[in-house]
């Protein structure tokens, strides 16, 4: 599927950068879904994340929180620190790792962070995370199968790449200098493969 296609739901992915967001404006200009920074590391939260998450939620858009990956700790303490911070509800999609740095780490060492922090969260919620990355980063320094979890691709290419061994994106960020009618600035836009039915069935509650 690419981004002409007719039936992609689109969405848009938020942290502090993008400042204070007209969750309402948002919602009605189409934007269905949302991914919304929620931690960093062992214990950085995003100053936004609550008025977010809260935001996107009284606006009817569904929405997941994010974590960005940082190799060097811990890597069940960081998916506790998300759980901590994220909670889940009716409109909430799973938890997403965003892999994007090594922090000097190896293949090898890299999957294994990574393996640990999308187990803890699934055994926590009974749902699986997803999985957020750039295919050339991927391929370099990954490579391992997580094809059983959901894809969130970053890819800006007219057409998306899927790496490793995953078949399909579920979600594709094809642009960050994006422009959404309710936030200032620049906004990263994305796209989903799934149909709404099939996206209320991701939540994870």
């Amino acid at each position: 599927m690419s981004a002409n296609e007719p039936n992609c739901l689109r969405g848009i992915d938020v942290s502090h950068y993008q400042g204070d967001v007209d969750w309402p404006t948002v919602a009605a200009s189409g934007v269905r879904f949302a991914f919304i920074k929620a931690t960093d590391g062992v214990d950085d939260v995003d100053p936004h994340f609550a008025q977010n998450w809260i935001g996107a939620k009284a606006a009817g858009i569904r929405r997941g929180a994010y974590h960005f990956f940082r190799p060097r700790f811990d890597a069940q303490q960081q998916a506790m620190h998300l759980l901590r911070v994220a909670p889940m509800d009716d409109l909430a999609l799973p938890p997403a790792l965003d892999v994007e740095v090594t922090d000097g780490l190896d293949p090898s060492a890299m999957q294994a962070g990574i393996k640990t922090w999308l187990e803890t969260v699934w055994v926590a919620l009974s749902c699986s995370p997803i999985v957020y990355t750039d295919p050339a980063f991927w391929r370099q320094n990954v490579a391992g199968d997580f094809s059983a979890y959901p894809l969130w691709l970053a890819c800006y290419a007219p057409e998306p790449e899927v790496p490793g061994t995953w078949q399909a994106w579920t979600f594709w960020q094809h642009t960050d200098c994006g422009s959404a009618n309710g936030i200032l600035g620049h906004v990263d836009l994305n796209y989903c493969a799934v149909s709404p039915e099939d996206l209320q069935k991701l939540a994870a509650r």
